[in-house]
């Protein structure tokens, strides 16, 4: 088990938020916390590095979920970038991978968004 870490860092189309170690029952509140301290302009777009994610559970998923929610009562939009092949997995069974949208690196989330936006 790895202890959970977030780090925020900005980039042109908004905040990026690196999520390293554990994402479950007892760390899920942290990345909630870390959205709900953001200021999120309206249009802007959060971006949630997952690169460093060694686990994920049911609470993680959750968590994730707040965290769209609250950046869409925001007026804000959310992606996920580099989503390990365990976390992508349970994203596609539950139908999540249509919610979310889901790049393979925060660099080409943003460079997305900024040619789109």
């Amino acid at each position: 088990m790895r202890p959970l870490t977030i780090t925020t860092r900005e980039a042109v189309t908004g905040p990026v938020l690196e999520i390293n170690g554990d994402l479950d029952h007892e760390t899920a509140p942290e990345l909630r916390k870390a959205v709900e301290d953001l200021s999120l302009a309206s249009g802007q777009l959060l971006v949630l590095d997952l690169g460093g994610l060694d686990f994920c559970d049911s609470s993680g998923i959750s968590a994730l979920l707040s965290a769209r929610s609250l950046t869409i009562e925001y007026g804000g939009h959310i992606a996920l970038a580099a989503v390990p092949a365990n976390t992508t997995r349970i994203l596609r069974i539950v139908g999540l991978d249509q919610v979310f949208a889901i790049h393979p690196n925060a660099a080409t989330a943003t460079a997305r968004r900024s040619a789109a936006g």
